[in-house]
């Protein structure tokens, strides 16, 4: 299953490529709107998904920084154990892996991660979730991964 973590590098690829187009010509917290409800919006998370730890002081980098490692490491293991006919599991492991070094590349050379997607979801009536926090291609491709993920156990727990 070692092809498909070309899936994986052109994830990263996309997603540092994305990061340094919008950081080198949008200003940071710059309102941009692209389609109605979807704009770019420049923004930098020193904590996990949701912002969470971001107002730790510092020590949540590092320490996301070892997580990150080594959950890719993990998922590239399980990603080149897996048999032909996993294609399904392995391209959701690909996108967690390309995802996941995406953001940690962030993280270790700028000290944060690099979002700038921003989405307003008018059919939630709570205020609290508009706009949906930022996120970028490493965080779509996470996202991605965890859903194919879930469908690849449903579809494997269905088979004899």
């Amino acid at each position: 299953m070692a092809p498909w973590l070309w899936l994986s590098l052109l994830i990263l690829l996309l997603d540092q490529a994305t990061k340094w187009l919008v950081l080198s010509r949008v200003q940071p917290f710059t309102v941009i709107e692209l389609i109605p409800n979807i704009n770019l919006t420049l923004m930098f998370n020193t904590g996990a998904a949701f912002s969470f730890l971001a107002d730790a002081g510092g020590w949540q980098r590092w320490l996301l920084v070892v997580v990150a490692l080594a959950v890719t490491v993990a998922l590239t293991i399980w990603l080149l154990r897996l048999r032909s006919g996993e294609g399904l599991l392995a391209c959701g492991l690909a996108l967690l892996i390309g995802g996941a070094i995406g953001n940690l590349i962030d993280r270790i050379l700028l000290g944060h991660v690099v979002d700038f997607i921003q989405v307003y979801l008018p059919f939630l009536p709570l205020a609290i979730f508009n706009p949906w926090p930022s996120f970028n291609v490493a965080d779509s491709a996470i996202s991605v991964g965890v859903i194919i993920l879930l469908i690849a156990t449903l579809i494997a727990r269905e088979q004899p």
